[in-house]
């Protein structure tokens, strides 16, 4: 259980609560008052080991940035480099906190969609049948979230190609 392919999901939505369902039950706490955090990490899937595999949620990868990339050097968004649309995302830790005591600072709420489409209907769940998840992921200082939606920028499961 190092970390998860979120792309192999046929409904992430449904991966991420049973997260926040395990969490809620380790820690006694109402699964509704829980919220999804993001931390991006500086690693791609081969360089996790026992040591960075959290206590609490889960690390994820397999995800693609669109119209940005995520810098590891600085920990934060970046601008795409040239002649390259998507960029692959490293791994995540998505970790569940109550919502009351989330407030991120200088992030992007970036939507994670399963396909490029950036469109879908609402299933009968109630969840969108292409949304996942807008994900707090950390933008350089000087920037604000304006710069990054006008690019367009988003997190993918999977390309088109």
């Amino acid at each position: 259980m190092d970390s998860y392919w979120l792309s192999a999901f046929f409904f992430p939505q449904g991966f991420m609560t049973a997260v926040k369902q395990t969490f809620s039950r380790n820690y006694a706490i109402a699964v509704d008052t829980l919220t999804m955090a993001c931390e991006i990490t500086r690693f791609v899937v081969r360089g996790v080991t026992a040591d960075v595999v959290p206590k609490d949620g889960v690390l994820v990868y397999g995800l693609f940035m669109e119209a940005a990339r995520f810098d590891r050097d600085a920990m934060a968004l970046s601008e795409s480099m040239p002649g390259h649309l998507f960029d692959e995302a490293p791994c995540m830790h998505l970790k569940p906190i109550i919502a009351a005591d989330y407030a991120p600072v200088d992030t992007y709420s970036c939507p994670l969609y399963k396909t490029s489409l950036r469109a879908g209907t609402l299933s009968t769940t109630g969840h969108s049948t292409n949304f996942v998840i807008a994900l707090d992921v950390p933008r350089p200082k000087g920037t604000d979230s304006d710069h990054w939606v006008q690019r367009g920028t988003a997190m993918l499961c999977m390309l088109d190609k």
